[in-house]
């Protein structure tokens, strides 16, 4: 008798330990990547900005590095149920295959430098995903864009020094709003790239004139600013917007 309970009991807690389970659970575990970024990330300066540098090389002979690309091939996204899990997994997965992207033409000076005028780097093959081969165009535009979320373009990291820095951290859905929140109080923290204020004027990153429209739901750029920085009044002049340095965002001198 005492074993039947025993066993009810042990049945009882499983279930609810499975009802109690995140929503979470679907995603990949983002370890692996979380400790590479770490060891190879460091806080620098490059053009006169401030900026998370990228140890490009030692990414390139990280013994990790292959097994998190055949993670990511074989991926199942059916795992991947909220809409938490999947904004996570596609700004992981688009700063990769940025990555992957800069070590398959190492060395380069600029991202931008794997294209040309008619065949843009951001629309070229960058690496397989769940099975598919994917271009950073396509992330950005065709999955994570339209999921509505703002905060993205704080998020993903095209390689370059005035791009957000990159997080020494995987994006997970449980962190996710918080990382995402982290994110854009850094960016505009960086009067170099971010948001630079004189005289009760604003000169801003271009991100936010590129993707303007993005921050409409938000009360424009703006409102969206005004949010993180209250300082920044609504009516704030915008002088300009700042240039941009699409230079490699790499700890060494290339």
């Amino acid at each position: 008798m005492k074993n039947h309970i025993s066993k009810l009991i042990l049945l009882l807690s499983l279930l609810l330990l499975n009802l109690s389970a995140p929503a979470w659970a679907g995603e990949p575990d983002w370890n692996t990547y979380s400790a590479m970024l770490k060891a190879h990330i460091s806080s620098g300066e490059k053009d006169g900005i401030k900026l998370h540098l990228v140890d490009y090389p030692a990414l390139a002979a990280d013994q990790r590095w292959p097994g998190l690309l055949k993670q990511l091939s074989a991926f199942d996204l059916h795992a991947l149920k909220s809409r938490d899990e999947k904004l996570a997994f596609w700004i992981n997965v688009y700063n990769i295959l940025a990555i992957k992207t800069v070590l398959d033409h190492w060395p380069l000076r600029s991202i931008r430098d794997v294209g040309g005028l008619f065949s843009p780097v951001w629309g070229q093959p960058a690496g397989v995903v769940a099975g598919k081969m994917r271009s950073l165009h396509e992330i950005e535009h065709e999955i994570l864009r339209p999921m509505g979320e703002p905060r993205i373009h704080f998020a993903i990291v095209c390689a370059s020094v005035s791009c957000p820095d990159l997080r020494a951290e995987a994006f997970t859905a449980p962190r996710l709003n918080r990382q995402l929140d982290d994110q854009v109080t850094t960016f505009l923290s960086r009067p170099q790239k971010g948001m630079a204020l004189q005289d009760g004027s604003a000169r801003l990153s271009k991100i936010f004139d590129w993707f303007e429209d993005d921050f409409a739901p938000r009360g424009g750029v703006l409102g969206f600013i005004h949010h993180y920085r209250p300082d920044i009044r609504i009516n704030t002049r915008l002088a300009s917007y700042l240039d941009y340095n699409w230079a490699l965002n790499s700890k060494s001198g290339t």
